[in-house]
């Protein structure tokens, strides 16, 4: 379902499999232990009023919903396809560069909300939720569009549809997640369009990048899956795949074309239009002998189609204009009807 944009498993994405699994299991043990989870709730009022700055970092990283752990963790398993375009370093640094972002702009729009309806925002939904809906801009922008099939023979369902549906299935999970949906759209936009120079200025440090690439690649690092091909990784693959069942598709059709031709080209033109012509004498069941005593007329029946011509059509088609090898082959393939032959040598 989701390996439509990029080929199966975790493989080079360890920083994606490091949050599903670390976010995902934190998620799990506050399940279990709900007398924690006041510590992960995100709370606008006591960050602003009681300076608690922890709490962004507690409560913008784990999902204290179940449900919305489960559709970010397929979202985030589903965009891992950026790790393996442009590697863990770029990729966690977007994912920085849009989680700074998107904490000022939660700030900033519910200010804005609440002097737009007079209604002030104290907590919104809690997980790395606005840097996930961050990463649907360069989903959107990069990944190319297949369409998979048609609903209704006008709907199309492409490579992307399911992604969206998960998108605005967590979308829908909660009252203020469209706030934090619209937070991480800006965010993901601004930082991928690099405006103000953002990504020169939010970005993962190359030291911190080869600490992690010592100490929590080996952890979170995934063996390459058997039906992997070194030609590209992610998206890249997959187009690749889809080039060569198209370019194989278009020889198989070339090539029966091409045969399709050959034997048309061995045929004269006439059986060419009307095959069955040929074979109006062979489907005529075969004629009773007839007593010898009886004298042959010349006004028989059409003759079969192996059986001579009768000169004095040939000659009268010959002195129409038409060729003898073409009389011959138009008086056989009509039975030595002189009137089929000469309208179809018109016609032909």
């Amino acid at each position: 379902m989701f390996t439509s944009t990029g080929s199966r498993g975790l493989y080079k994405a360890p920083l994606s499999k490091g949050l599903l699994l670390v976010l995902n299991g934190l998620t799990v043990m506050l399940t279990l232990l709900p007398q924690y989870q006041q510590l992960f709730v995100y709370n606008l009022q006591a960050v602003t009023q009681q300076h608690q700055v922890w709490r962004l970092l507690c409560g913008r990283l784990v999902c204290l919903d179940v449900k919305d752990s489960f559709c970010s963790s397929l979202l985030i398993y589903n965009f891992r396809v950026f790790e393996r375009r442009f590697g863990t370093r770029k990729f966690a640094s977007f994912l920085l560069g849009t989680w700074c972002l998107s904490a000022l702009m939660d700030f900033l729009l519910a200010q804005a909300f609440q002097f737009l309806f007079d209604y002030e925002v104290e907590e919104l939904p809690a997980g790395l939720l606005a840097p996930v809906f961050s990463l649907f801009v360069p989903f959107y922008r990069l990944i190319p569009r297949i369409p998979v099939t048609q609903v209704l023979g006008h709907i199309d369902i492409t490579n992307k549809s399911l992604v969206y549906i998960v998108g605005l299935q967590l979308l829908t999970s909660g009252p203020f997640m469209w706030l934090l949906a619209l937070s991480g759209l800006i965010s993901g936009g601004l930082y991928h369009s690099n405006v103000l120079w953002l990504q020169k200025v939010l970005f993962v440090p190359a030291w911190v990048s080869c600490i992690g690439r010592y100490i929590l690649e080996p952890v979170f690092s995934s063996s390459q899956p058997s039906s992997e091909t070194p030609l590209g990784m992610g998206a890249t693959l997959d187009i690749q795949r889809q080039q060569r069942m198209d370019i194989l598709d278009q020889q198989l059709l070339l090539a029966q074309y091409n045969e399709s031709t050959r034997n048309t080209r061995q045929q004269p033109r006439w059986t060419r239009y009307f095959p069955s012509l040929r074979q109006r004498g062979q489907n005529r069941p075969p004629m009773q002998a007839r007593p010898q005593a009886q004298p042959q007329s010349s006004t028989q029946s059409p003759l079969l189609d192996n059986s001579p011509v009768a000169e004095e059509q040939v000659a009268l088609l010959v002195e129409m204009g038409f060729s003898r090898i073409d009389a011959l082959e138009a008086l056989r393939a009509s039975n030595n009807d002189i009137n089929m032959a000469t309208n179809f040598l018109l016609q032909h």
